[in-house]
């Protein structure tokens, strides 16, 4: 069934926040940011927040960057290209300095107040707020209606957690479908307070607390208003704005019971991976209403010879020899040698193909190809784009490494992560 849409393209108009140095990402933000982080083996982070805005008729956005915006910034200067016939843009706001303003973003509030020069020459009614690190596919348009039906003047997408996920939230209790209370990443010893009425199905999963998803509807003129002038200092939604607008403001909860991760971590990002390869995984990329966009690269498809795959998602371009591979994702230009077993990994793949002569060069000289040589095993591991693993490497991830960081790969929760352009040499273990 077709999902709901805005009804009139300048009734809305979208700010995605880039985020922040996304140190929690680490090695896979070394170089770039959150948002530009490849995910699901062809997309990039960014890719859902804007592809949820088009699915849902708003065709205009902007992104805010400040920190390694340089991938991301060329990843939607090749990607979003609309026709001249059209109002739809997704535009890049990056940090700058002015004679009145001479800092970076604070926060989230102050990156979207710094940005306001820019998008108030557009008209909406309305400004959704969204964050460019989760993974989810969320009907704004349905929210929208919402904020309208509430007469909300800012509406707050929440969803119901457990009390172990809670201290990492934002948790709201509401009455009457608005926001009474709001508390930032409460104690455990206090959440005996924060029991929401999350709905039956909710309360049975033990998911009894009402969690802010980071995700806004704000009136435009209240929106300029708190940020120019009310709330003038509040450098954060979130921990400031949210909070001091509960009692002056009618805040509504949208609350919304499908599919959603924050990709906080090497551990999230991991396990939303690997949760895709599932036979029926709860997001659900193949809803032809609900498409997932990304940059065109006109690949040739994959070929796989002589490999055992289950459970598994290959994008395109990929070169497959592997003897099996299990639980996985493999990314754009991904080439995996002959013997090698590979099971709950995400090889990220390649930015280009090498040729021949190339990898014959190299091979002279002792490097190996781009790549997975012959014979590896790499379990429980992330391997970031352009690297270029020897033949007979070992790499097996689990609770019994501790966390390192060495000059190749990094260690998480017990997730080894292989820098991005990394090599390593033929026999190497971990």
């Amino acid at each position: 069934m077709a999902i709901r849409t805005i009804t009139h393209s300048t009734e809305m108009l979208s700010v995605i926040l880039g985020g922040g140095a996304g140190s929690r990402l680490y090695p896979l933000t070394a170089s770039r940011s959150k948002p530009a982080v490849p995910i699901a083996g062809k997309y990039r982070l960014v890719d859902i927040p804007i592809s949820n805005c088009l699915n849902n008729g708003i065709g205009r956005m902007f992104v805010l960057t400040q920190f390694n915006s340089a991938s991301l910034n060329r990843h939607i200067k090749n990607t979003y290209h609309f026709s001249a016939f059209s109002r739809a843009f997704v535009d890049i706001l990056a940090a700058e300095q002015t004679p009145d303003n001479p800092t970076w973003f604070q926060g989230t509030a102050d990156a979207v107040r710094q940005g306001l020069r820019h998008i108030e020459s557009f008209e909406s009614e309305y400004v959704l707020i969204l964050s460019g690190d989760q993974l989810y596919q969320m009907n704004f348009a349905e929210m929208l209606d919402h904020h309208k039906q509430l007469g909300a003047d800012i509406t707050i997408a929440t969803i119901p957690v457990t009390g172990k996920e809670a201290p990492e939230f934002g948790i709201l209790k509401s009455g009457g479908g608005l926001i009474t209370s709001f508390v930032e990443k409460p104690k455990k010893e206090l959440l005996g307070d924060w029991v929401s009425d999350t709905g039956s199905a909710m309360q049975a999963a033990g998911r009894v607390y009402l969690a802010s998803m980071g995700i806004y509807i704000f009136k435009r003129s209240l929106l300029f208003d708190l940020l120019r002038t009310e709330l003038k200092e509040a450098a954060d939604f979130g921990k400031e704005i949210i909070p001091a607008c509960i009692d002056r403001y009618r805040v509504a909860s949208y609350q919304y019971s499908g599919y959603w991760t924050d990709i906080g971590n090497i551990g999230s990002f991991f396990e939303a991976n690997i949760e895709l390869t599932k036979e029926i995984p709860a997001f659900d990329m193949f809803d032809s209403d609900r498409t997932i966009y990304t940059r065109s690269r006109m690949l040739p498809p994959a070929k796989i010879s002589g490999t055992t795959l289950n459970q598994v998602l290959v994008a395109e371009g990929s070169i497959i020899s592997a003897s099996s591979v299990e639980r996985s994702v493999i990314g754009i230009r991904s080439r995996i040698g002959l013997g090698s077993v590979i099971s709950d990994a995400y090889i990220m793949g390649s930015d280009y193909y090498e040729t021949l002569q190339d990898i014959t060069q190299e091979s002279e000289k002792g490097i190996p190809a781009m790549g997975v040589g012959q014979r590896c095993q790499i379990h429980r591991a992330i391997i970031d784009k352009n690297c270029r693993i020897g033949n007979d490497v070992i790499i097996r991830g689990g609770e019994h490494l501790e966390n390192k960081d060495h000059p190749l790969y990094a260690v998480k929760d017990g997730i080894v992560v292989v820098k991005k352009g990394a090599i390593i040499p033929d026999g190497f273990v971990i």
